[in-house]
């Protein structure tokens, strides 16, 4: 499901999501399809989005896409 569609079937919530499709760009990953699993409360957000795994998010459909920061890996040194 596009991301537009999302934000007509749940209006000025938050949703979670699995990311089906998605393109990775500058540090960035802009997703622009999902499978919605439901709508989340105001309450709830922050705890879901924190027990997320994998590709599982929560988003707030007032945003006009899906953007997320990358970070990537830098490893650990160690001066043994």
């Amino acid at each position: 499901m596009k991301w537009q569609e999302v934000q007509q079937i749940f209006p000025n919530q938050f949703v979670k999501f699995e990311v089906l499709h998605s393109e990775e760009t500058d540090n960035q990953e802009i997703i622009d399809d999902v499978a919605v699993i439901g709508p989340i409360s105001d309450e709830e957000a922050t705890r879901e989005l924190l027990n997320s795994r994998d590709k599982t998010l929560v988003y707030h459909t007032s945003k006009d896409r899906i953007v997320v920061k990358v970070r990537k890996n830098i490893g650990l040194r160690s001066n043994l």
